[in-house]
């Protein structure tokens, strides 16, 4: 081989071990691994091709030691070597400390594209991001973000250009695939867009309800294509409808008209809108801006007179906004985002004349039904000041009342909302909630807007920030105490049995909390709820020992009031007749009672007779039900001859069975095992059924559950 052939070789050879100690700075794992098997192989051809020219250099030529010492002289080749492993370091070190300077001024890059992009100078943000990957190509990030100022400048395809390469940086990009989906959407390609999306769950789980917007999207946008393609054909085909649409709006854009003119073509122009197809046509020929920016039009809608003129034009106005925007998510979305109809839609809400209120309450209504609708309620609209408008209704005796109702009762259930409260709740939202409840307990008006109301606040507490403040204020509970004193009251009679229970339902949420406007309100809680134990009705008596199941334990001395006031006698009837849940709730009262009051204790001796109806809860399939059984039991062994009641029944079985048993809660082992040995110690009989059992083998086992 020629010098020439063997320089050349030698430079290829350290262009590739170059490029293989670069690939050794990736990031990803997996390319490390595979570029230390390229350097292995290459390392392997090296040192075959060095084996061969030594054995070559045997063979062809002789050596000839000129040195005094008789050592042979340092070969070229070993020269060479070294220099090449030294200069292979050596830009391992250059390379690595590049890429480090070059990551450091694409961070810097993509910093100075984000501020572009938030200032809306996508064009800018775009040649910074160019910059970045200028300095460093493989940076997935810099791809994703110039994607999405592609998509700001409609470059829809430079943008699926740009998320295929972060893919190809990083295949488990989520944001690649969720601007590539983006970008089909804008080239209405929307099976390509749909599969972008699906792939995020496919990389994350996790993402599946926000992959469900980002679908419902494209099924939205795609259903508003299809709908303005045929609203055009049946204008282009002359349809007489889609003709009238689109003639009487080009009559109602004339500026500085009469009010008359205005409401006389509003109302024309409802009759024509028969369809989705029609009710495209008004949105495609900009009837929304030519309603909503007609100054004449916007001035009798925002107007403080009840002038009949004013109120004729804003029932047109809104008779048509119903009429385009029923089941037609798209043109709902242009009406509520302009801006004016916030400002509108409140005015009209506090209007003078009835029926423009009603009308309003019926237009909001199209929105409430709907997720999307009312998403973008809470989205356009003040939530609190929209809150605090429908709630002036509730206490009128006309429609109006149970129109806004049905609105509130819609709009809670949006998690949004519940989120946009929590915030100034307490200062904002409970002092209007305490005192409609108040207003609504006093009179017992609209009894079927009531219970309506109390489902409201019902769905508030779900959240868990909003049933703490509204669980803590004393206030709140004298409302709920006062709506259970009217419906209670022997002149309120069986026709406000609805409200009760409705009332009781909220009062067992608040419940659930643990805190000192309960402890305080505990007697007079425990007082009304323990009045409600001989209703008739299966709800109320299940939802009053709910109440009782949660508030006696915050309250030692209602306990002994309620002991006093006959509750074990009740509770028992109760655990006779009563359901899976009203024995849930039953015993647990009977477990704190017999817990902390010696006379509840000697009661459940006297009311259940062999502890008839306590025993079978033993064999109950729920483990709370058991392990409050078993601490009632073993309460009441305390009891003279409480134990010798059951020496003919198999409670050593049963009691040793859960001790010794693998329930989830181990307050079942425990409260078993403590009932078991009060039991022996009671009635020392029971000791010889224990050892045929081997039971103090399996108690001594059970000491852990013990605390």
């Amino acid at each position: 081989m020629s010098v020439d052939q063997n320089l050349e070789q030698f430079l290829k050879n350290v262009d590739e071990v170059a490029a293989i100690i670069q690939s050794l700075n990736s990031d990803d794992l997996s390319s490390r691994e595979s570029v230390i098997a390229r350097a292995d192989e290459k390392l392997a051809l090296l040192k075959e091709k060095e084996n061969e020219d030594a054995t070559r250099t045997k063979i062809n030529r002789t050596v000839i030691n000129t040195s005094p010492g008789g050592s042979f002289p340092q070969s070229n080749s070993e020269m060479s070597q070294d220099s090449f492993l030294a200069h292979l370091e050596n830009d391992a070190r250059e390379r690595a400390e590049k890429r480090r300077q070059d990551k450091t001024l694409a961070n810097a890059l993509k910093d100075l594209g984000n501020e572009a992009y938030g200032k809306g100078d996508y064009e800018s943000a775009v040649q910074r991001y160019s910059e970045g990957l200028e300095k460093l190509r493989d940076m997935p990030i810099l791809y994703t973000n110039r994607a999405q100022a592609y998509i700001k400048l409609e470059k829809y395809q430079n943008a699926i250009t740009d998320c295929e390469w972060a893919l190809k940086c990083d295949e488990k990009c989520l944001k690649a695939y969720f601007h590539m989906g983006k970008a089909y959407l804008g080239l209405k390609n929307y099976d390509e867009a749909r599969k972008c999306y699906k792939k995020i769950t496919d990389v994350d789980s996790n993402k599946e309800k926000m992959v469900k917007g980002y679908l419902n999207q494209v099924d939205s946008q795609e259903r508003k294509d299809l709908q303005e393609e045929k609203a055009l054909q049946d204008l282009q085909t002359g349809t007489e409808n889609a003709v009238s649409v689109t003639q009487l709006l080009q009559k109602l854009s004339k500026v500085d008209q009469l009010p008359l003119y205005y409401s006389g073509g509003m109302q024309l122009l409802a009759k024509a809108v028969k369809d989705c197809t029609t009710q495209t046509l008004f949105r495609t020929n900009n009837g929304f801006r030519v309603i909503g920016d007609n100054t004449v039009i916007d001035r009798s809608l925002v107007s403080t007179r009840a002038d009949p003129i004013d109120a004729d034009l804003c029932l047109s106005v809104l008779s048509l906004w119903q009429t385009v925007c029923t089941g037609n998510e798209e043109n709902q979305r242009l009406l509520i985002s302009h801006p004016n109809v916030n400002r509108q839609v409140f005015a009209l809400l506090s209007s003078k004349v009835s029926d423009v209120q009603s009308k309003t309450l019926d237009l909001l209504n199209v929105f409430s039904t709907t997720e999307e609708g009312r998403s973008l309620l809470v989205k356009h609209l003040d939530p609190s000041k929209l809150l605090q408008c429908l709630l002036e209704y509730v206490t009128l005796m006309d429609g109006r009342a149970g129109k806004a109702m049905d609105i509130l009762h819609s709009l809670t259930l949006e998690q949004r909302l519940k989120s946009y409260f929590r915030a100034e709740f307490s200062s904002e939202s409970l002092p209007t909630f305490t005192r409609l409840l108040m207003k609504l307990s006093r009179s017992l008006v609209n009894m079927a807007v009531f219970p309506l109301c109390i489902a409201i606040i019902g769905h508030l507490t779900e959240d868990r920030v909003i049933r703490s403040e509204m669980a803590v204020s004393l206030e709140f509970w004298d409302s709920c105490l006062l709506a259970v004193d009217k419906c209670n009251s022997s002149t309120a009679g069986g026709e406000h049995k609805d409200i009760l229970i409705s009332v009781l339902g909220l009062m067992f949420n608040l419940s659930l909390e643990v805190n000192s406007a309960i402890q305080g309100h505990g007697i007079d809680i425990s007082t009304r709820c323990l009045s409600l134990l001989s209703n008739k009705d299966g709800t109320i008596v299940t939802r009053s020992v709910g109440i009782l199941s949660r508030v006696l334990p915050q309250c030692t001395a209602a306990v002994g009031l309620s002991v006093q006031g006959g509750i074990v006698k009740k509770l028992i009837k109760c655990l006779k007749a009563g359901g899976p849940r009203t024995s849930l709730y039953a015993v647990k009262v009977l477990a704190v009672c017999t817990r902390v009051d010696a006379q509840a204790q000697k009661d459940v001796v006297k009311y259940d007779k062999k502890f008839g109806t306590l025993l079978p809860l033993l064999c109950s399939e729920d483990e709370k039900i058991i392990g409050n059984t078993a601490l009632c039991l073993g309460n009441c062994f305390d009891v003279p001859g409480a134990g010798s009641s059951l020496l003919h029944s198999d409670i050593v079985n049963l009691l040793l069975t859960h001790a010794g048993g693998d329930a989830s809660q181990s307050s079942v082992q425990q409260n078993a095992a403590i009932a078991l040995g009060k039991l022996c110690t009671a009635e020392p009989r029971y000791m010889m059924r224990l050892r045929e059992l081997h039971g103090i083998e399996i108690l001594i086992s059970c000491m852990k559950y013990i605390k």
